[in-house]
């Protein structure tokens, strides 16, 4: 069962999702609550994933995020960002603070049911309608090409090759089946190109992979 806890200021938003997220069989809302009373109650909960709204009027989306790093040494669970088209100057700082994926809010119902699935099978999910954004907004300021080149230096092949699926957006499961591998080896593989990276979260080196230009774009 994947636990989600929904964090936004408006009730009518959270009714909604929770509507949409019930009609599965293998998705629990456990639990949810405006900006105010998220880290406390994501804490409390320890859920898989959190949808959360970027943009609250009183404890925003990043203002969560960054509490949750101070509560858990950086160890975030898959966090995905509701987000508007009008929100673009937070998506770049939510990528750098953990956040594993981003999602619209009219998101239709089946797509947002996959997202969750994604995001709690270790997979990032970018909404098409933002993946501009935040992935041009975060190379904007992030290292060049040739920065990114000789950052996976420090990567073995195999770890590379990781890297690269890892780019493409595929799951552990995935990737162990691109290179039948076991999914427990792909586990430590991607714990360590995040750790030999200096990256929080799949995302981030998703992004570090296009930027070194390891990502195959014929598939």
């Amino acid at each position: 069962m994947i636990r989600v806890v929904l964090v936004d200021d408006e009730q009518l938003v959270r009714s909604g999702l929770r509507l949409i997220l019930g009609t599965t069989a293998d998705i629990e809302v456990i639990a949810d609550c405006g900006g105010a009373a998220a880290v406390g109650t994501i804490l409390a909960h320890r859920p898989d994933v959190v949808l959360l709204d970027i943009r609250m009027p009183d404890v925003d989306g990043l203002s969560v995020l960054r509490g949750l790093r101070a509560r858990l040494d950086g160890r975030l669970p898959a966090v995905a960002m509701l987000t508007t088209f009008d929100a673009e100057e937070y998506l770049s700082a939510a990528l750098r603070l953990g956040a594993a994926g981003f999602l619209l809010k009219d998101t239709e119902p089946e797509e947002l049911v996959t997202a969750v699935r994604t995001l709690a099978s270790g997979a990032s999910t970018l909404d098409p309608g933002v993946t501009r954004a935040v992935i041009g907004g975060y190379l904007a300021s992030a290292a060049g090409s040739e920065a990114a080149a000789r950052a996976v230096r420090v990567l073995t092949a195999r770890e590379r090759e990781v890297l690269a699926l890892l780019g493409e957006g595929l799951s552990n499961a995935g990737i162990a089946d691109r290179m039948s591998l076991a999914p427990s080896t792909v586990k430590d593989h991607v714990s360590a190109v995040i750790g030999k990276l200096g990256a929080l979260n799949r995302v981030q080196v998703a992004v570090l992979a296009d930027r070194a230009g390891l990502v195959d774009r014929g598939r």
